[in-house]
């Protein structure tokens, strides 16, 4: 594991553990600073994040300290060839759905982790950035326990992303979430995109979000935060100067549903 000391902030580092959970999957644990979402006595409701392609469990940590100022934990982990799992051949796009598809069948193994930390596997949301948002929407086309899930500058619809070479893959066709919804069950969304993002076509993501509303009995409960412009590097990583007003409205949704 890393030396939190050298990455955290001091005020993060207080409040953070690390461990590896499930088969062996570098997490980072951040528990809330007071009491939990929902009273004194309760156990954590939480959310369940991963990280983009080439970035690491401890990025952003600024939305960890927000989540457990609301009453929230946070567990990030380390995707398949990422972070302290890093390998120079992990880090090649063309192993993109690789990663994706181990990191799918490794959830549940962390997820029954979380609960010797007091976390609440009722009130647990799953998001991710780009790929990590890539493995959420595919894992919620299997059988799950999430109450709620947060999707970042990435998308459902992976046949639209075949401006990236490698999703020209065997495996696109096989776990395009857009092409499983038969087994989506309904939950609140919260997507967030800039429109004019280089790398994950908002374009895709759009549809993909408009089919959930077509099968759904409330299709409010899936909800979109697009920007014009963020001013970001590609449109992508990260929100630019929309990222407080992103993480303002993550953290309203999740308390909201997992309160």
């Amino acid at each position: 594991m890393p030396d939190l000391d050298a990455i955290l902030p001091t005020s993060l580092r207080a409040i953070s553990s690390t461990a590896r959970l499930g088969p062996d999957v570098p997490s980072l644990i951040v528990r809330p600073e007071g009491e939990a979402l929902g009273g004194p006595n309760r156990k954590i409701p939480f959310l369940l994040w991963m990280h983009g392609r080439t970035a690491t469990k401890e990025l952003d940590p600024g939305r960890y300290l927000r989540l457990a100022r609301a009453g929230i934990g946070s567990c990030a982990i380390d995707l398949p060839g990422h972070g302290a799992r890093k390998t120079d051949e992990g880090q090649q796009p063309e192993r993109i759905l690789d990663h994706i598809e181990q990191a799918i069948q490794e959830l549940d193994a962390v997820i029954l982790g979380l609960a010797s930390h007091d976390f609440d596997l009722d009130r647990m949301a799953i998001g991710g950035m780009s790929m990590g948002g890539m493995v959420a929407i595919a894992r919620l086309c299997q059988p799950h326990r999430f109450r709620a899930a947060i999707f970042e500058a990435t998308s459902g619809n992976w046949k639209a992303q075949h401006q990236r070479q490698f999703f020209d893959h065997e495996a696109t066709a096989r776990l395009d979430p857009l092409s499983n919804l038969d087994s989506w069950r309904e939950i609140p969304v919260l997507a967030v995109h800039s429109r004019l993002d280089e790398w994950v076509r908002h374009e895709g993501q759009a549809m993909f979000l408009d089919a959930l509303r077509a099968r759904a009995d409330d299709p409010t409960i899936i909800e979109s935060l697009d920007f014009d412009e963020t001013g970001a590097p590609y449109e992508h990583l990260g929100f630019g100067r929309c990222s407080n007003a992103a993480r303002t409205r993550e953290i309203e949704f999740l308390t909201r549903w997992l309160a």
